[in-house]
């Protein structure tokens, strides 16, 4: 007799992170609500995820060009994919890293975060308040200044994270099928498999020069704020098939009764003071609402004035008509008398 798998959301684990810094789950009874009674940084004022409202960014023509290294050549061995109970992770090699950050940043892990099938939304961050099926982290240490992942997550930008919306579509994603196709070798909690190295560039999205920069944290307990965080505007896309094969194949526990890993996303958190920006202006936000506001009151009180000026000139000309129009009678009525 088969076992039905039931749903297991976000709000029963504690971890230690998106980055694992130690591989046990912690008890977290209560929710997300209540990880900072745990984590007190869960409760600061820089946490993420957040809902980038694109009137409020602040774009900035000096963002470097983000460019990827060695993600098309991750060398020859396999790489180490793991069910840790609530993501997919999939270890990266050093030999890939970025540029165009205040440093450089080695890759050290990637991993995704989804909903519930017939349930909306599974990424954590938001455009506009609108979320995606899912979205991929590809995390990254600071190796300028730092040893280790572990001892970079403590300290101020020691990270920096990749977010990848991702919507699901018609056609399949032959770069995500390099992960997905593997689930099914670490259903449960725990299992670990290997997978032959791949492009990872081609799970990123095509535009890679439109984006949002940030300062934000992990987006489990311990809630470091130590991330700077990259999430582009264009969109990565899997298929409905794809989508449910994440949604439907991990579980989160090790043995019975099996439970579905579902819903491993935190809620937006609080901008508070901070700065979005942006590399790009888009297209139908060039101004704030502020700014749009105040161009539509200038455009009525402009084109008031001009119907107002075509009404005086028109007055002025039709009264001009009129005056030559006397002064021509007048003229012909004393030719008359003549």
């Amino acid at each position: 007799m088969r076992v039905r798998a039931e749903p297991k959301t976000y709000d029963t684990p504690c971890t230690l992170g998106p980055l694992h810094l130690a591989e046990r789950l912690l008890p977290c009874p209560h929710g997300q609500d209540h990880w900072p009674a745990s984590y007190p940084e869960c409760g600061s004022n820089a946490q993420s995820p957040i809902n980038i409202q694109t009137d409020s960014v602040t774009f900035d023509p000096e963002l470097p060009a983000l460019q990827p290294h060695g993600y098309d050549k991750p060398g020859t061995e396999p790489l180490d994919m793991h069910n840790n109970g609530h993501t997919v992770q999939l270890s990266l090699p050093p030999a890939l890293y970025l540029e165009g950050l205040p440093q450089k940043y080695v890759a050290a892990q990637l991993h995704l975060h989804w909903g519930q099938k017939g349930a909306p939304g599974g990424s954590e961050h938001q455009i506009n308040s609108k979320a995606t099926a899912a979205e991929l982290h590809i995390v990254h240490y600071d190796s300028d200044s730092y040893d280790s992942l572990s001892e970079a997550a403590q300290r101020p930008q020691g990270l920096a994270v990749l977010g990848i919306l991702i919507e699901a579509g018609e056609t399949k994603n032959p770069a995500y099928e390099h992960i997905l196709g593997h689930l099914h070798e670490i259903r449960h909690k725990d299992e670990k498999t290997s997978v032959p190295p791949f492009n990872v560039g081609e799970l990123l999205p095509p535009q890679l020069g439109q984006f949002f920069r940030y300062n934000g944290s992990l987006t489990t307990p311990p809630c470091y704020q130590s991330v700077l965080w990259t999430v582009f505007n264009q969109r990565a896309q899997i298929s409905m098939e794809q989508l449910e094969k994440l949604q439907e194949t991990l579980f989160s526990t090790e043995g019975e009764p099996p439970e579905l890993l579902v819903q491993n996303y935190r809620a937006p958190q609080p901008l508070n003071q901070r700065t979005v920006f942006a590399s790009f202006i888009q297209a139908g936000f060039l101004y704030t609402t502020g700014e749009m506001l105040s161009l539509g009151v200038g455009i009525v009180v402009g084109c008031l004035c001009l119907l107002l000026a075509v009404y005086f000139i028109a007055r002025k000309i039709r009264k001009k008509r009129l005056g030559s129009r006397k002064s021509v009678v007048f003229t012909s009525a004393r030719a008359t008398e003549a």
